[in-house]
C-alpha cells in the first residue's frame, strides 16, 4: 500500500459499503424467514402430485435453502469488510501518531513515489541521530507492510469466497478478515508439506498436516486452496507414499495408528473442495478422473482409482464429480474383467502392494469399495450411477436372457446395479483381523440405501426428504425383485440387511399397496406421492421373508410397518370420508373398511417377516432370539424423532382432502406404538406388552393382533374419533392377514423353510 494512500485515505466509501451490507443483512433476514416459513413451509404442506411431487417440491426446498446461503455469504462479506475497515483505520492512526512523534524529535516524513523518506533536521538534530531516523523509518514501514497485508488478504479472501460458486451462494461463514485469511494461508502451508517427497516427511510435519486438515476440513476456502495447490497427481502421490510402510519407515512406525485419522481428514477436505465451482477445481476434478486408470508413477502398478477411492470414504463429494468418476471407473472395470467374464484381478492386493485403506475394514485395493462408500453419502449421484448402463446388448459379453416374444436366448443388457448386485466377482479382501472383509457388499448396500431413499445411508428420513422419483422407485423395485429371484443375494450376505431393511421401511406405502388384494382401491387406501414402486406381490412376499431372517432387517421393517400403520389409521380416523369403499356406505362403514384394509396388510407384513425370523431362530437353535430383541430395541431412537411419521409418510406424504398431511396429525400415537414395540422386546408377558417376541412363528401371532389393535385404538383416540367396534375389526383383519402370509409363503418355501429360487423375471 502506498504511503500517501494510507496517510490521506478517506474511509467514507468503505464506511458506506459496510453500512449497505449491514442493511442488506436485515433484508435477507426477512427473505430467509419468508422462504423458510412461507415458500418452503407451504410447499411441504401443499397437495403435490405427479411431476410436481418429485421435482417442483424439491426445487422449492433447495431454493429456500439458497436464501440461508445468501445470508451467510453476505454476512461473511460484511464481516471481512468491517474488520478490514477497522484495521486500516487503526493503521492510519498509528502512522500519523508515528509521524507526529518523529516531528517532536526533529525529523520530517515526506512522500516519495509510492514510499516515503525520513529526514533529520540539521539543527536541532534527533536525540540519537541516525539511530532515531532508522527506527522511525522501520516503524513506518512496518505499519505500511501490515496495512498492505490487510488490504491484500481482504481482497484475496473476498474474491475466493465469491468464486466458490458459479451459481447460488456459498454457505461458508467467517467472523472476520483474519479467519478467512488464515484459512487460505494455512491451506498453502499444509499443501507445501504434502507436496514434499513422502520419504522426506517428518513425524512433526505429519502431525501438523493431520491437525490442520482436521481443523479446517469443512472450511470451503481452505479446502479449495489446499486441493488446488496440492493438485490431483500430488494428492495421489502423497497418500500412496505416506500409506506405504516401505516409503517412510520412521513416520509409518511412529504414526501408523494415526494414518486412519489422516485418511479421514484428507477425505473430508477433498469432499469439501469438490463442492467449489472455481475453474481450478473444475480442472482438478477432470484431471483426477483422467488419472484414475493410470499408474500413479512410472514403476508402480497401483492405479489412480485405487488411491483416490480410499480418499472418498468420508464427506459429501460433488455429485457431478462422482458421476464422471464412476463412469470412468466402470469403464476400467469392464476392461479389467473382459466385460464381466471374470473377476477384476487387477484390483487384488499382492504382497508388496501398499495398504491404501487404514480403516481396518479392507486393504483398499478394490476401488469400488471406497467409491460406493462415497455414493452412500450422495443420494442423487448414487441413483444415477446404479441406473446407468454397464453393458448393452450390442457389446461383446456373455450375459444372456430369454426373449419374452421368441423364447430364444439372447444377449442381456445390464445396469450398474445388475452387475454389482448380481454378477460381479468381488476380489477377495481381508480386514485387520485377517477375516474375510464384508466392506465391499456392505458399502454396496449402503449406497443402494442412499440411491433409493434420497438421503444418506444411516440417516432417517424427515419431512423435508423429497418424495421418491421414478429412478429411485425403479431401483427399489429392482432391489426387491432381485432378492426375490435369489434370496441368497441377501441371506448369504446378511450384513446388508440393515440397509435393505431401511429401504423396505421407507417404501412401506408401495409394499402395502402391492400386497393389498383390491388393487384399484389400494391406490386410495395406500397413497404414494411421487413415483410408486410397482412390485409384484409374490416378489414382496419373498423379499420380506428374506429380510426378516436378519435381526437388523427385521427390526427396520417391523418398526417401519408399525409406524406406517399407525399413521395411516390415524389419518383415516381423522378423515372418515377419505376412503370410499362403496358410495352407498356411511362414512363410518367406509372407515371400518379402510381400517380393516390397513390392518389386514399389516398382519400380512408382520406374518411374513415373522416367518423369516422364526426360520432364522430355528436354524440357530434359538440363539438368535436375543439378537432380534436387541435389534428391535435400537429402533427406540425413532421415538419422538419425527420418523414415526417419516418412515413411509415423510418420503411419500399422505395427502387428503383439503391438503391435510397425515404427517401433521401423526406423532403421539406413533410414538406410543414404537415405544411399546421397543419395550415389548424386553419382556415376555402378553399382559404387559404390545409386542411379544418368540422363537416360533406362532409366538408372534398374538403380538401382531395386539399391535394392530392397539395401533387402531391409539390412532382413533389421537384423531378424537374412537370406535371400539372398528378396533375389534382391525384385530380380526390382522389375524386374516397373518394367516394369508403363511398361505403365501407355503407356495414357495419347502419343508425345511428354505425359499426355492425363482427363475429370473423377464
Amino acid at each position: 500500500m502506498d504511503f500517501e494512500a494510507l496517510h490521506s485515505a478517506s474511509f467514507t466509501s468503505l464506511d458506506t459499503t459496510v453500512s449497505d451490507w449491514t442493511k442488506m443483512l436485515t433484508k435477507l433476514t426477512d427473505l430467509k424467514a419468508d422462504a423458510k416459513d412461507g415458500l418452503h413451509g407451504k410447499a411441504s404442506k401443499a397437495n403435490w402430485a405427479g411431476y410436481n411431487a418429485t421435482v417442483s417440491r424439491e426445487f422449492i426446498g433447495k431454493t429456500a435453502e439458497e436464501f440461508n446461503d445468501a445470508y451467510t455469504q453476505a454476512e461473511s462479506i460484511r464481516n471481512i469488510m468491517r474488520d478490514t475497515q477497522g484495521e486500516l483505520k487503526t493503521q492510519q492512526r498509528l502512522l500519523k501518531e508515528a509521524i507526529e512523534r518523529g516531528r517532536g524529535n526533529h525529523m520530517s516524513v515526506k512522500p516519495a513515489g509510492s514510499g516515503f523518506t525520513v529526514t533529520p533536521n540539521p539543527d536541532p538534530k534527533p536525540a540519537n541521530g541516525q539511530k532515531d531516523v532508522d527506527a522511525l523509518r522501520d516503524e513506518l514501514q512496518g505499519i505500511l507492510d501490515k496495512a498492505t497485508e490487510m488490504d491484500s488478504t481482504a481482497a484475496t479472501s473476498l474474491k475466493a469466497l465469491v468464486d466458490l460458486t458459479d451459481y447460488g451462494f456459498s454457505g461458508q461463514k467467517y467472523a472476520d478478515r483474519d479467519s478467512a485469511a488464515n484459512a487460505i494461508r494455512e491451506a498453502e502451508n499444509l499443501a507445501r508439506i504434502a507436496k514434499k517427497n513422502p520419504e522426506d516427511l517428518t513425524v512433526k510435519e505429519f502431525d501438523t498436516l493431520n491437525a490442520g486438515l482436521k481443523k479446517y476440513s469443512g472450511d470451503e476456502l481452505f479446502a479449495e486452496r489446499f486441493a488446488e495447490q496440492l493438485g490431483p497427481k500430488g494428492t495421489l502421490e502423497f497418500w500412496a507414499g505416506i500409506a506405504d510402510p516401505y516409503t517412510n519407515r520412521d513416520v509409518y512406525v511412529e504414526r501408523r495408528e494415526q494414518l486412519g485419522d489422516l485418511q479421514k481428514n484428507l477425505s473430508l477436505t477433498l469432499a469439501t473442495a469438490t463442492q467449489a465451482d472455481t475453474p481450478e477445481m473444475h480442472r482438478w476434478k477432470g484431471e483426477m478422473t483422467d488419472l484414475g486408470s493410470q499408474p500413479i508413477s512410472k514403476n508402480s502398478t497401483t492405479q489412480g482409482f485405487q488411491v483416490m477411492s480410499n480418499l472418498m470414504r468420508w464427506g459429501n463429494f460433488d455429485d457431478q464429480f462422482l458421476k464422471s468418476y464412476g463412469s470412468e471407473l466402470m469403464e476400467t472395470e469392464k476392461a479389467a474383467t473382459s466385460n464381466g467374464r471374470h473377476g477384476a484381478t487387477v484390483w487384488t492386493r499382492m504382497g508388496m502392494d501398499p495398504n491404501l485403506n487404514h480403516t481396518g475394514e479392507d486393504s483398499g485395493s478394490d476401488p469400488m469399495i471406497g467409491y460406493l462408500k462415497a455414493l452412500s453419502n450422495s443420494p442423487d449421484a448414487a441413483t444415477d450411477f446404479f441406473n446407468d448402463p454397464f453393458l448393452s446388448k450390442d457389446e461383446d459379453h456373455d450375459f444372456k436372457e430369454e426373449d419374452a416374444k421368441t423364447g430364444k436366448e439372447v444377449k442381456a443388457s445390464l445396469s450398474n446395479f445388475d452387475y454389482l448386485f448380481e454378477e460381479r466377482d468381488w476380489p477377495p479382501e481381508r480386514d485387520k483381523d485377517g477375516d474375510d472383509s464384508i466392506s465391499g457388499r456392505n458399502n454396496l448396500a449402503m449406497a443402494l440405501e442412499a440411491a433409493t431413499t434420497g438421503h444418506p445411508a444411516g440417516e432417517l428420513p424427515t419431512l423435508d426428504t423429497p418424495a421418491h422419483n421414478a429412478e429411485q422407485a425403479e431401483l427399489a423395485k429392482n432391489v426387491m425383485v432381485s432378492i426375490s429371484e435369489n434370496p441368497e443375494r441377501l441371506t448369504e450376505h446378511s450384513y446388508m440387511s440393515d440397509s435393505v431393511g431401511q429401504i423396505a421401511a421407507e417404501y412401506m406405502p408401495d409394499i402395502n399397496r402391492g400386497m393389498y388384494a383390491g388393487k384399484e382401491s389400494g391406490n386410495d387406501l395406500f397413497p404414494v406421492v411421487g413415483e410408486p414402486a410397482k412390485i409384484p406381490e409374490v416378489d414382496i412376499t419373498r423379499f420380506l421373508y428374506a429380510v426378516g431372517q436378519n435381526p437388523e432387517g427385521y427390526a427396520a421393517v417391523n418398526a417401519g410397518q408399525a409406524a406406517y400403520t399407525t399413521s395411516l389409521m390415524e389419518y383415516h380416523f381423522a378423515n372418515p370420508e377419505a376412503f370410499v369403499k362403496d358410495p352407498n356406505f356411511s362414512d363410518n362403514d367406509n372407515l371400518k373398511q379402510a381400517i380393516e384394509g390397513v390392518a389386514k396388510v399389516s398382519g400380512e407384513v408382520q406374518g411374513t417377516i415373522g416367518a423369516g425370523r422364526a426360520f432364522a431362530s430355528e436354524e440357530e437353535g434359538g440363539v438368535k432370539d436375543q439378537d432380534f430383541n436387541d435389534a428391535i430395541e435400537t429402533t427406540s431412537t425413532w421415538v419422538g424423532s419425527g420418523v414415526g411419521i417419516g418412515v413411509g409418510l415423510a418420503t411419500a406424504p399422505f395427502i387428503g382432502p383439503g391438503g391435510i398431511v397425515a404427517g401433521g396429525l401423526a406423532g403421539t400415537a406413533v410414538d406410543e406404538i414404537l415405544g411399546g414395540l421397543t419395550e415389548g422386546a424386553l419382556k415376555d408377558s402378553s399382559g404387559e406388552v404390545i409386542y411379544r417376541n418368540g422363537q416360533e412363528i406362532d409366538a408372534t401371532r398374538q403380538s401382531t393382533y395386539t399391535l394392530v389393535e392397539t395401533a387402531a385404538e391409539k390412532a382413533g383416540e389421537s384423531a378424537k374419533n374412537p370406535s371400539p367396534a372398528i378396533v375389534d375389526a382391525a384385530a380380526n383383519a390382522a389375524e386374516q392377514g397373518f394367516n394369508n402370509a403363511r398361505t403365501n409363503l407355503s407356495d414357495f418355501i419347502d419343508g425345511e423353510g428354505t425359499p426355492r429360487q425363482l427363475e429370473p423375471k423377464k
